[in-house]
């Protein structure tokens, strides 16, 4: 993945709240968002997740209890979250999770 665009918001501060099972991302433009554990496990950017190609999605359900056991940096753009239910493949560039939070609603009505 190449490097970040220069006006791609960088995260302030990132919060994983396991009681709530929220991960709450604050952004250096002011904007923050709150991600369900189950939603980002749904929205996934991993290959296993997204496919190799349109079509090839791979619906996740029954992720409602899902955690996230922890989060690793990835270099200085993006974070890897594991979950519990051992999947740890997706990388979340900061770009990506921006994203995501702009059109929270949209994905999750999909």
């Amino acid at each position: 993945m190449a490097g970040l665009d220069k006006d791609t918001p960088i995260p302030t501060e990132i919060k994983v709240q396991q009681k709530s099972k929220v991960m709450e991302v604050s952004f250096d433009n002011g904007r923050s968002f709150s991600f369900s554990f189950e939603f980002l496990r749904v929205c996934s950017p991993s290959a296993e997740v997204r496919g190799h190609g349109p079509g090839q999605e791979t619906l996740q359900i029954g992720k409602r209890d899902v955690d996230i056991t922890r989060v690793e940096p990835v270099g200085a753009y993006a974070i890897k979250p594991v979950f519990s239910d051992g999947h740890d493949s997706g990388i979340y560039s900061w770009d990506y999770i921006y994203l995501l939070g702009e059109n929270q609603e949209a994905l999750w009505a999909d």
